[in-house]
């Protein structure tokens, strides 16, 4: 009864979200929705910018915390969409809507989850966070808003795995490459070719595998995703861009990646745009992924970049939903689905001692 009275409020408090278009960089909207309902269920919160948090009213320095996190962005809808993306439709136990799935289902499970945990004793503070900005990893997302945070051991991610644990997630790392030439006349052979220039080096990049191999991630991979060169068919190119799409497993972080590329792609000029998406995982020992493994969950490693890379603690992944779903045309989450999460994230945090 407990959960399926959570159940509904959270289903009602999700298509209010599903109605308002909340892509990257526009949430304020729905930041002031869930507000809210905040408001409603008289729960203090803070807020900065369009992130906000609650933390427990018998908040405790001397113990451990554990924050429940999603996020409250959506992508762009892709055309294929046969349905109105900001019309919250539900037939039967599935509530089609963008953001339905990634990651609307996780954000109003967590919040149930909390109020359900307030009334029950905890040897933790519990802290629940709604994030803005994480389908572009954006600066005004959770980077802007964990210096307001107090200290957090570990965090639970709500982003959809279909109730099993991702205890690692890849890191990424965009680089811009270039290569220099000069140009000349075709016809005559002048000039240097800036596409040639850069070959040696882009063809060690498709053939180098990274030796450290993770059992939940496997290799770090390093893909070519865009090569710009060239103005017409009669002029040696003076100038070539490239883009290095890089995934890292857990054994390599992007700094020490960055400095063994520039190394051996000497021919060309790099540049790292970022180098805080890191690689993140969780000890299969601690206490929440043994309290996972216990009820019967499978541990696993996730390609997907999540705001995991930005926390500098423990954390793992679990959510309603499947990731297969996220950023489709006609996304949908299932009723049961959060239902089960619910009773799921109970279960786990009842009782759990760090």
């Amino acid at each position: 009864m407990e959960t399926s009275y959570y159940t509904n409020d959270a289903i009602t408090l999700l298509k209010d979200l599903i109605a308002i278009p909340s892509i990257s960089r526009s949430e304020e909207k729905v930041a002031d929705k869930l507000a809210e309902y905040l408001n409603l269920w008289h729960l203090p919160f803070g807020r900065e910018g369009n992130n906000l948090w609650v933390g427990c009213p018998d908040w405790d320095n001397n113990r451990p915390t554990i924050m429940l996190n999603a996020h409250i962005d959506t992508v762009k809808p892709v055309s294929s969409w046969t349905r109105d993306p900001f019309q919250p439709m539900q037939e039967g136990d599935v509530l089609y809507g963008l953001g339905a799935n990634d990651c609307g289902g996780g954000l109003v499970a967590l919040l149930q989850t909390y109020r359900i945990m307030l009334n029950r004793p905890r040897k933790y503070n519990l802290l629940w966070v709604a994030s803005a900005e994480e389908e572009v990893s954006g600066d005004n997302g959770f980077s802007r808003v964990l210096h307001k945070l107090p200290n957090i051991d570990v965090a639970i991610v709500g982003e959809p795995t279909g109730m099993q644990p991702a205890i690692a997630e890849k890191g990424l790392m965009v680089i811009d490459g270039y290569a220099h030439g000069k140009s000349g006349h075709a016809a005559r052979n002048e000039g240097v070719n800036a596409i040639y220039e850069a070959l040696d080096d882009l063809v060690w990049l498709r053939d180098y595998r990274f030796r450290k191999v993770s059992p939940l991630l496997g290799p770090t991979k390093m893909t070519v995703t865009v090569v710009e060169g060239g103005t017409q068919h009669n002029v040696i190119p003076d100038t070539l861009h490239f883009i290095i799409d890089v995934r890292t497993n857990e054994f390599y972080q992007n700094e020490y990646l960055f400095e063994f590329l520039r190394k051996k792609m000497s021919k060309c000029e790099l540049r790292a745009r970022s180098f805080r998406l890191h690689s993140s995982s969780i000890p299969e020992d601690h206490p929440l992924v043994r309290r996972c493994t216990e009820r019967g969950m499978t541990p696993f490693g996730s390609p997907t970049l999540s705001d995991q890379a930005l926390m500098p603690f423990l954390s793992l992944k679990l959510g309603p939903g499947e990731s297969s779903r996220s950023h489709s045309a006609d996304e949908f989450i299932k009723i049961s689905e959060i239902h089960q999460a619910i009773d799921t994230y109970v279960g786990l945090l009842d009782g759990l001692t760090l």
